[in-house]
């Protein structure tokens, strides 16, 4: 069954990452009017492409040498559980060994429920620290 999944290490379209948000329901909390600015800044992305049709992705930011953040991880509902998510962080952990500097920060926000998943690439929760992001909603103009 894998062997019908095809990696692609480039950046999604804007096309392609509103089609995966969308399918994942985070078109609530994504701002597509900048979203295609911001992954012309990427520093790695990677897609998976079922057929025709890119049905994964997963994206690195941040300065590359110090602080990098996995971002916009994602899997279409109907490939979900069957090694996708495994296939883009594999891209996504080798980018990173052949990029980051030792000591880099690399970070990652997980969905509730997913946290288990990032363990197995050595992300965990840190003692004495407290990972913590706010969101603005709406601009107060002066």
């Amino acid at each position: 069954m894998m062997n019908q999944y095809k990696t692609i290490n480039r950046i999604p379209t804007i096309e392609e990452y509103k089609n995966l948000c969308t399918a994942v329901g985070w078109e609530d909390y994504m701002n597509f009017e900048v979203a295609e600015e911001s992954l012309k800044k990427s520093l790695f992305g990677v897609l998976i492409q079922y057929k025709d049709e890119i049905v994964g992705m997963g994206r690195v930011v941040g300065d590359g040498k110090i602080y990098f953040y996995i971002q916009d991880v994602a899997v279409d509902p109907e490939h979900q559980s069957k090694g996708i998510g495994s296939l883009i962080m594999a891209e996504i952990t080798d980018y990173l060994m052949k990029n980051a500097p030792e000591k880099s920060f690399v970070g990652l926000f997980a969905s509730a429920g997913k946290e288990s998943f990032y363990t197995k690439y050595g992300f965990n929760k840190h003692e004495g620290m407290t990972g913590m992001f706010g969101v603005i909603h709406e601009r107060e103009i002066k």
